[in-house]
């Protein structure tokens, strides 16, 4: 899947492309207050390299352990959890990403949605 998105080169546009719009996007925008955002991008195309099949190994937290303060204190819930699989899908195909590679993304992104939402 990483080379049939476009490889590094496309992780890392996407990736600034969707913060971009998740810091736009009042769903979900509070969460991001006070993050310091190229740290947070690094760990995010990291992370979409590695859940994408691609030459990396992702080294950043648990998910449930980085996520567990949003959780508790913010409230992260399902509803924001599907706002950044809409806003992911939005940008893929801005990028001019086929439909079942957007599929499959979203598909990646739900393996993670149990740990992210501390189920």
């Amino acid at each position: 899947m990483y080379a049939q998105l476009g490889g590094e080169a496309a992780v890392d546009a996407a990736v600034d492309r969707f913060y971009a719009k998740v810091l736009a996007d009042d769903r979900v925008s509070d969460f991001f207050e006070g993050v310091d955002m190229q740290r947070q991008a690094a760990k995010q195309k990291e992370f979409l390299i590695f859940a994408f099949g691609g030459p990396v190994t992702y080294s950043g937290q648990d998910m449930r352990a980085a996520h567990a303060h949003l959780v508790e204190e913010k409230g992260l819930s399902d509803m924001h959890f599907d706002a950044i699989v809409e806003l992911l899908g939005e940008t893929l195909r801005e990028m001019g990403v086929e439909e079942n590679l957007i599929a499959q993304a979203a598909a990646v992104a739900e393996i993670v949605r149990e740990p992210v939402l501390n189920k």
